[in-house]
């Protein structure tokens, strides 16, 4: 059946196809070609840095010092992107549900989907002086004041992400669900939301990843520290990209060292969210 159906093509439009297949894998080369240069030299500038001692040992006081570590750092960015993930989630995805299932297309939901795709476009930096302004001035710096200029910045992605993952599943679950009795709020935490579990832990995920690399509203939010902060309402605490930042402008061979070394840690961060979300994607998408 196949090769009939070959055969009746037009020799014009198999060559237009194998000249459309052939540039969509041009562009994938060309588009993977930076991005393999780029990670080769970060993992040969900042694979001999990271070991245990780097991810856990205090960042030294003086840049000019060499050696480790950035233990304080891995932890500010795992306490902060943690305290804006248990803010933007469950927000992000209540926003969701609501946009899909009761608001729809009214005129608040509009108003809703509006300032989403507003806080979307907004620079990071301004969103870390907004927290600055309402916050920090106030109750000076912390690692939640960090977190709610991070979540501030997942809010928008987890929402849209969600709301798209709740459109695509079929409105005959919900129907039947109704049919046999059951309430909306039951059906929508019993049917829909499982049903779109794979699209809405994949965007919060991707949100994740997306903050944990953040720069700019951590300069104004969080400080810098050289000894590990456990407490996330007290005190400055410190991040990977805010050390990335700080030490990749010093002119001293240590810092640039600590730096290359904490962007790679970074790297593996993100990319173990990022297959985190795959897996978890691929784990539950229902076929």
């Amino acid at each position: 059946m196949s090769t009939l159906l070959l055969g009746t093509v037009s020799p014009a439009r198999r060559l237009r196809n194998r000249l459309a297949t052939a540039s969509i894998w041009l562009s994938v080369l060309v588009a993977a070609i930076p991005l393999a240069f780029v990670v080769t030299y970060l993992v040969r500038r900042g694979a001999g840095i990271v070991d245990w001692k780097f991810l856990t040992g205090d960042i030294p006081i003086s840049s000019r010092l060499r050696g480790p570590g950035m233990g304080p750092a891995v932890l500010g960015t795992l306490l902060t992107t943690g305290a804006a993930t248990a803010m933007a989630v469950p927000l992000g995805v209540l926003a969701a549900v609501y946009l899909n299932e009761y608001g729809k297309r009214g005129r608040l939901a509009g108003v809703i989907r509006f300032l989403s795709d507003v806080m979307a476009g907004v620079p990071s930096v301004v969103m870390g002086l907004f927290i600055y302004t309402v916050w920090v001035l106030r109750f000076g710096q912390t690692g939640f004041a960090g977190a709610l200029a991070l979540g501030c910045l997942m809010l928008p992605i987890v929402i849209r992400s969600a709301e798209t993952a709740l459109q695509l599943v079929p409105n005959e679950l919900r129907e039947a669900s109704a049919a046999l009795g059951a309430r909306p709020s039951r059906t929508i935490l019993t049917v829909v939301l499982p049903a779109a579990l794979a699209g809405v832990v994949s965007g919060a995920l991707l949100a994740v990843a997306r903050a944990a690399g953040e720069t700019a509203p951590l300069l104004f939010t969080i400080g810098t520290v050289t000894e590990s902060n456990r407490h996330l309402f007290d005190g400055t605490n410190t991040s990977l990209s805010a050390q990335i930042f700080i030490n990749a402008r010093q002119p001293f061979e240590g810092a640039i060292d600590r730096a290359w070394g904490a962007a790679l840690t970074l790297i593996v961060l993100v990319f173990v969210l990022t297959a985190v979300a795959r897996l978890v994607a691929r784990r539950f998408t229902v076929r």
